[in-house]
């Protein structure tokens, strides 16, 4: 009985820290963006119209399911959106950006233009599927953004960081199914 219950501890320790499967994209337990190893929170599908567009990954220092200490947090996060849909474009990305910071921002978009426009910038090249977006925070420095690995630009300040994170984490998310899945709930 004793073997029992220590295979079975063993087991959900294990599946813990297992990699996830989304919608075809594997997604690791772990993952180092720019030499800094982060933990997977959680991750979910963002669907239009009942059709799954990209799959969102969110990668943490420390677990959480507590939205607003993830969008206030000074500490390195990032997120992945693996595009599993055809149908989005640089044109509907660059929408749903503008619309996510409208919502996160409460509307007050002002002190952050010439930011979120720079970030719209790294979208104008066609996206297919299969492209992977990664957006990470690191204190002091900004966000990275990349683009399959390759990087496209970096934006400064925390005040950018929150607005982009509360699209995703925000209290009038761009998907709230997807909110969920990043929280790990």
């Amino acid at each position: 009985m004793k073997a029992i219950i220590v295979l079975c501890s063993f087991l959900f320790v294990v599946s813990a820290y297992a990699d996830m499967n989304i919608g075809g994209v594997n997604i690791p337990s772990t993952k180092s963006f720019a030499g800094k190893p982060l933990s997977l929170n959680g991750a979910g599908t963002r669907e239009k119209f009942w059709m799954d567009m990209y799959v969102g990954a969110l990668f943490v220092t420390k677990k959480t399911k507590d939205a607003q200490s993830i969008i206030n947090a000074d500490e390195p996060i990032a997120i992945e959106l693996t595009i599993v849909s055809s149908l989005i474009t640089s044109d509907k990305m660059s929408d749903a950006v503008e619309e996510g910071f409208e919502k996160s921002a409460n509307g007050n978009v002002s002190s952050l233009r010439s930011r979120i426009d720079q970030f719209k910038s790294f979208f104008k090249e066609k996206i297919k599927k299969g492209d992977v977006f990664s957006m990470m925070y690191e204190p002091g420095k900004g966000v990275t953004v990349l683009k399959n690995g390759n990087k496209a630009g970096v934006i400064p300040g925390i005040d950018f960081k929150k607005g982009l994170f509360g699209i995703w984490l925000g209290e009038d998310p761009a998907d709230s199914d997807l909110k969920k899945g990043l929280l790990g709930q």
